[in-house]
């Protein structure tokens, strides 16, 4: 799987976690250089508190369009150490 934004390969993996829909890569898969911490947080009834980053490509921004669980509710603990993606960036097999 890969999650392209701004015509660049963000991540890469063939051990994505597919909860919800979503592809949650292994954050070793994921080009960090364009990930920028954000301060945004979210809840989730199910798997607890979601922290997300803002991409940063080739001089653009895209706000909030990575997210990950840093210490996921034992329901979603496979997902500790994972990155998924949303707001436009493309996931593809």
């Amino acid at each position: 799987m890969k999650a392209i934004w701004n015509d660049q390969v963000i991540a890469e993996s063939d051990e994505t976690i597919v909860v919800e829909n979503n592809h949650y890569f292994p954050k070793e898969s994921v080009k960090t250089e364009y990930l920028r911490p954000s301060p945004a947080h979210t809840t989730c009834i199910w798997k607890g508190k979601a922290s997300y980053h803002t991409l940063e490509v080739d001089g653009k921004e895209n706000l909030d369009a990575a997210w990950f669980y840093p210490d996921p509710s034992p329901a979603a603990a496979q997902i500790k150490g994972y990155i998924a993606f949303w707001k436009g960036v493309k996931v593809t097999g």
